[in-house]
């Protein structure tokens, strides 16, 4: 796999996360960026990669590819609205 770089608002996400209740780690993001359920293209060339969080949330990691995986943004969704 590429080398995974996250943004400093990615950083900023994952502990936002932690004070929602979610415990979430960059190594778990970075789990789910090599085993997502799901991967769905995004805009501007970038893709959503989805994966059960929880029995009611799913984590949505926005990133870009190119030499190297960088991970723009993440946040949880609800189950419902993103499970196709």
């Amino acid at each position: 796999m590429k080398p995974i770089r996250f943004t400093v608002h990615a950083l900023e996400k994952l502990e936002l996360m932690r004070e929602w209740g979610f415990v979430i780690d960059e190594e778990m993001v970075i789990e789910f960026l090599k085993h997502p359920q799901d991967i769905i293209h995004g805009y501007s060339g970038r893709f959503i990669a989805q994966s059960m969080l929880d029995e009611n949330h799913v984590l949505r990691v926005v990133y870009e590819e190119g030499e190297e995986i960088l991970v723009v943004t993440l946040y949880p969704g609800r189950r419902q609205r993103y499970a196709h």
